[in-house]
Order: structure tokens, then sequence, then C-alpha cells
């Protein structure tokens, strides 16, 4: 993967701004300096686009984009570094990552996978990453080396290692254990003076750690921890994501404070009103919002408990989940809610590499065109971010995040699969390659071909 750093003029550019009503406008010669778009523009009616190019930048590099779509840097908002997506067991994992943190080689191990992850990310289109809990604080290790130019990586919203309580989601993994609302502020405290850029909370149980079939997502930080977290992590001016994947914990995580529900779960006529008014807790200025996450959920539904290493109650819990994730982003689209997509990277069966297949499940299963699942993806994703000002959309004074295709992704999103360049604040990689696990890919092309409907809430088991 070759990345240089220069001005460029792309010349014949189909432009996607990542607007919500898009068009293809070709023929346009789109200017990248000092790591911004400078200009996007179409040549003078009789007048040669090179030449033009040269006009508005003389020493630009120019790139004849022979009709290619650019279109901006994808933006990913829930990413767990510290795994591959392989589909294994996680074992000793917890035991594992508590030895390695212990000692400067496992830390410099660490630091070696996350450091892939991330550009693994940019090669395969993904211009800004929000992490979602990593062990030793990698994340904000990697968003550093990123900053300080030690190696080009996506731009990193990072929470650090996110909180938990004792028995919960992530403790162990890439959360730190707290047992009382004071220790848990201290904690949110102890992360701001670290650098996170935000505060990840683990609110519910998940699919691996719910004990009964009917319920996953079993409410495991008590409400005043919940309160406690997110008014330090306010008083810090840092936003709460949380992993919620049940209506208890959703209601509860937003009274709290929470400002973006990480997967979700079924919404009710009060939480529909949480998300569009908040509870008074939120950060100030922003109403909640909710990050649908339908790679990690999937798979347990589409492909047999075997493949996903889960036991029988984990199926039908995973399909519990699943179906939560898609009705709650479906009902909150009609009310206006705003919606992101994040992949849930590291889980079993999501790579580092394969955004684009959220993109095409958001458009699959909430039913929205191309078009919004991409400017999902990419303005709507900076806009929960606060970025809207600095990415997300091509237009000129905005960082040069870009992504360019051969295919056009409003017609299908599979043009997303392979990029011809990627640009990260101006850094131009030439030939994005990753390195892809065949096997799991041909798994995850049969489950995204599958047109099976998906189990709805209301046929599914619940806890007694």
């Amino acid at each position: 993967m070759t990345v240089q750093q220069q001005d460029i003029a792309f010349v014949n550019a189909t432009v996607l701004d990542g607007s919500a009503d898009m068009q293809p406008n070709p023929d346009r010669i789109v200017i990248v300096q000092d790591g911004r778009i400078a200009h996007v523009t179409a040549a003078p009616v009789g007048s040669d686009a090179v030449a033009h190019a040269r006009r508005l930048a003389s020493r630009a590099r120019i790139i004849d984009l022979a009709g290619a779509y650019l279109m901006p840097g994808l933006i990913n908002l829930h990413v767990h570094f510290i795994g591959s997506g392989t589909p294994v067991s996680s074992g000793n994992a917890g035991a594992l990552i508590k030895l390695a943190q212990s000692n400067p080689v496992g830390r410099a191990l660490i630091h070696h996978l996350i450091k892939t992850a991330a550009t693994t990310q940019l090669a395969s289109g993904v211009t800004t990453v929000r992490g979602a809990g990593d062990p030793a604080l990698g994340d904000i290790w990697c968003r550093d080396q990123i900053r300080s130019g030690r190696f080009t990586g996506p731009r990193i919203v990072a929470p650090g290692t996110g909180i938990t309580v004792p028995g919960g989601h992530g403790a162990g993994l890439f959360a730190e254990v707290c047992e009382t609302p004071e220790a848990a502020a201290d904690a949110v405290r102890a992360l701001a003076a670290a650098g996170a850029d935000a505060i990840k909370l683990f609110v519910t149980g998940g699919v691996f750690d719910a004990e009964k079939v009917g319920e996953p997502g079993v409410l495991r930080m008590p409400p005043a921890m919940i309160e406690a977290a997110c008014a330090a992590s306010h008083e810090a001016g840092l936003p709460v994501m949380a992993h919620v994947e049940s209506t208890e914990g959703v209601r509860a995580a937003l009274i709290g404070g929470v400002d973006t529900i990480e997967h979700g779960a079924p919404l009710t006529p009060e939480i529909e009103e949480l998300y569009l008014n908040g509870s008074g807790k939120q950060l100030a200025g922003r109403a909640p919002t909710l990050t649908c996450t339908i790679s990690p959920a999937l798979p347990f539904v589409k492909l047999p408990a075997e493949k996903t290493h889960s036991t029988e109650v984990q199926k039908v819990n995973g399909d519990i989940v699943c179906a939560g994730i898609v009705e709650s982003a479906r009902r909150a689209l009609e009310l206006g809610i705003t919606v992101g997509l994040g992949t849930d990277s590291s889980c079993p069966y999501v790579t580092h590499y394969d955004m684009w297949r959220e993109i095409a499940y958001f458009a699959k299963y909430a039913e929205v065109s191309n078009a919004f699942a991409l400017h999902t993806a990419t303005q709507v994703n900076a806009r929960i971010l606060g970025l809207e000002d600095t990415c997300g959309t091509i237009a000129e004074g905005l960082a040069a995040d870009i992504l360019v295709t051969r295919g056009n992704p409003l017609a299908d999103l599979t043009a997303l699969r392979r990029p011809l360049l990627v640009i990260a604040e101006g850094a131009l990689v030439e030939n994005p390659q990753v390195k892809r696990m065949a096997e799991l890919d041909v798994e995850l092309d049969r489950v995204l071909s599958d047109d099976t409907p998906l189990p709805r809430t209301e046929d599914l088991p619940h806890a007694s």
C-alpha cells in the first residue's frame, strides 16, 4: 500500500457529494491542496479539463479518473481494533490480554494489531473511525501515532478502554470493571485525562454472556452508575456511547444521559420520546442518536451455530438481537431520529475491510435507498461525531477524505468493495490492498445474497 502526501487535481471525476439527495455529477475537477478540498468544479464549456485544472493548481499532480466515482471517505462509527473478525471462540482471550498489557512486549503486540486494523480500515475506504473500546488505551495510542505522522491511517475518535461492571460485557477484554458509581466517574475522569475523545459504557450484556434464552442484553450497569459516568463525561465535554441490546437497557441508558445508543433494541413510546428530546442529561446541544450495527448480528441468523461458535441458546439470542437492531433502526428512521452506521469490527465474521457490507445490509434490511445508505455512512456519521464541518462531504474547504471506485455505488453498493484510490486528509493511498479471508468472504457473500426474511421480535421467545 503506497501512501503519498501531495497536491492532486482529479479530472473527469463523477462526484457523489455525500448529501441526502446526491446524484452523480460527471466531468468534475476536484483539486486537493494542503490536505483539503480546494476546488470542486467543471471545466468551462469548450475548455480542456487538464488545462483548466492546471490553471487552478499549477503544481498539482493530474489524475484522470476517466469517469470513476469520487465520494467522501466512509466513516465507521463502531470499531474494536484488537481483533480481526476471524470466527473463533474467544476462549481465554481475557487472560491473554491481561498478560499482554502487563509487559512491554505484550503492549507492543497490542499496538501492532491495532495499527494493522487501522490501516486495513483505511485501505478499504474508511477515512474516519470511532473506536468502541480496546485494551491498554490502544486506540488513543494509534490516534496519536497517526496524528504525529508516524504512519498514515484514518482519523480516529478514540474512547480508550470502555467501562463495564463485574461480569459485564467486555470485562477483561476491552473494558475496565467498576463496582460503584463513584468508581465509574473516576474512570471517566482518568480516560479524559489520558486523551479520550468519547466515553464507552457497556450498559447491557450481549449474546455470548446471556444466561438463558430470551434475555440477551440484560441490564447489567445500574442506572446510578450510568448517570454518574455520563455526568462526569459531559463535565469533561465528552459524548457517551453505550453498548445496549435490550429495550430495558435503551431506556436506562437514555434516561441516564447516554448520547449514542450502539446496536439498539425495539422502541417504546417512552423511548421514542427520549430519542427525540433527550432526558435533559445528554451532552448540551444534541439529541441522542442510534448506531445501527447489523454486521455482527446477521451471522447468528443466517449461519449455523457451529459457524459462529455459539450454543443453541446463543443462536436464539442472536436472532433476538438482530431483529431488535433492524427494527429499532427502521422505526427511528420513520420518526426522524438520527441513525448512523458502524460495523462492530473484530466480532466474529466482522472484518476491518467490510464497512461496505454494513452499508449494503442497511440498505437491504432498513429498506433505504443506496444513496441514503451511502449518505448515512458519510455525511450523517460525520454529523454524529460533530465533524460535519471537517469531513463527510465532497465540498470546498473540507478535509480531503476521499474514496474513488470504478463502479457507481448508487446502482450497486458492491462497487465499494475494492476502492481504486483512498485519500485521508490529503494522503493518497494509490494501491489500496487488504489481506482478505477468502473462506469468510464466501460465507458473507452468501449471507448478503440470502433473501430469507429476518425473524421478528414478536415471534421470538422472551425470558420469563
